[in-house]
């Protein structure tokens, strides 16, 4: 199996570390405003399947205190399978989020963020039925609410390297209603699947 990861945010974090003198200002401060985000990209094939993933999710907040920052945050996730039948799995999200800065005017700051996402998840794919193929298109509503620690590394006084990690979370997806049951999730993870890396710049 061959796989191929891009780290896109980490590229543009160290091409502008090189770029950037670094000065007194590193850190956060009341009135401040972020922008940050992460992109992802993966690709992976096993014999005659394919998948393909690609992942974005933008994020801007304010510092409406020394400590405190409320923000809003989108996401875009696609998962495409090509097995001799093609899948195809997207999710946006539209959300808020309120951070918890410790040390904020320091170049490394700790962080504690509560968010609430809703999030729309379309699935189209292929069934074979008495030889004919068939495309089935369903679609989802649902909601997030996470807990997740992290911290910034200021790599400039603009730049920072941004990691976080989704501890603890619940979500909920109608599944589509018309009778359907919800499917109700409450997730705890400690792995690296629930690490996110991205990049923040600092207005």
């Amino acid at each position: 199996m061959k796989k191929i990861i891009l780290s896109v945010a980490a590229i543009f974090a160290f091409g502008f570390a090189n770029a950037q003198d670094k000065a007194a200002s590193e850190g956060f401060a009341k009135g401040d405003v972020f922008i940050s985000g992460s992109v992802g990209i993966s690709s992976s094939k096993t014999g005659d399947s394919k998948e393909n993933n690609l992942s974005f999710s933008p994020r801007a907040a304010y510092f409406v205190d020394d400590n405190i920052a409320l923000g809003l945050a989108i996401g875009y996730e696609t998962q495409k399978i090509d097995d001799g039948a093609s899948a195809t799995n997207t999710q946006t999200s539209f959300g808020a989020f309120g951070r918890y800065y410790v040390t904020p005017s320091s170049k490394f700051s700790l962080f504690a963020q509560l968010g609430v996402d809703i999030t729309s998840n379309n699935s189209e794919f292929e069934v074979e039925l008495d030889g004919t193929v068939n495309a089935v298109d369903t679609e989802s509503k649902g909601f997030n609410i996470g807990f997740a620690p992290g911290f910034h590394y200021f790599v400039s006084d603009k730049f920072a390297l941004e990691t976080s990690i989704g501890v603890l979370g619940y979500s909920s997806d109608d599944n589509g209603g018309n009778g359907v049951d919800k499917t109700n999730t409450f997730d705890l993870g400690l792995d690296f699947s629930n690490v996110m890396f991205g990049l923040t710049y600092k207005f």
